[in-house]
């Protein structure tokens, strides 16, 4: 199984193992990274904004203290609640350079999507492309770091099928950034699919027909 894939599918099931919310405490008195994991599970139902203080910390079992002095403030446990979701940001742009080749990572991290997606015991969809579909104005500085994450993985990807083409993998002249950007589309449309209800079956069919598009080298 592709190392991509595999990340994801150990995150979601991570995801899915959340113990059940502590009474409130002092600071130190919960445990941090299940608290992390409860209040990703809520940004990634409700929303950034929909999901409140006090949402959080009814679920995670503490004081509004306590959230504050763990994680800073709700802009940031949010940001690392993401990153957790990710498995860290580096560790994907790793495994797409470290790919045996571009159709090979484009193909990965569509079917990580369909993972994360379609997880039994996580929300439907991808946490980074609906916790923020609409936004004030207030939350703008969060909308742009959920950008600027997308654009770096996109990045590693078209730098990815950028080298393919120097080394006659992909025909010359393979347009790589509508490819990334084809990929990348991809994933935020399976995301609102797997919302609405598709299952894996389908989104990995979508998968199929996608990379069997892919261009290949004469």
């Amino acid at each position: 199984m592709p190392i991509v894939v595999k990340q994801y599918i150990a995150i979601a099931m991570e995801n899915s193992s959340a113990p059940p919310a502590r009474r409130p405490g002092r600071p130190l008195s919960f445990d941090r990274d299940a608290a992390l994991v409860t209040a990703m599970h809520l940004f990634w139902r409700h929303g950034y904004e929909a999901t409140s203080v006090a949402d959080l910390t009814r679920a995670m079992g503490v004081t509004p203290p306590s959230l504050y002095a763990a994680f800073g403030d709700k802009r940031r446990l949010f940001l690392e609640a993401v990153h957790r979701y990710l498995g860290g940001v580096d560790a994907v742009t790793r495994s797409i350079e470290g790919a045996a080749s571009a159709h090979d990572a484009a193909r990965d991290l569509l079917k990580a999507a369909v993972v994360g997606d379609t997880g039994e015991d996580t929300p439907p969809g991808c946490l980074l492309a609906s916790s923020l579909v609409t936004s004030s104005a207030e939350a703008g500085d969060v909308r742009e770091a959920l950008a600027e994450i997308r654009r770096r993985i996109e990045a590693a990807l078209r730098a990815r099928i950028e080298r393919d083409v120097r080394e006659g993998l992909l025909p010359a002249g393979s347009d790589a950034e509508m490819l990334a950007g084809h990929v990348f589309a991809v994933v935020q449309g399976m995301s609102t699919l797997a919302k609405d209800g598709a299952g894996r079956n389908k989104l990995m069919r979508i998968v199929n027909a996608v990379m069997a598009g892919w261009p290949r080298a004469d």
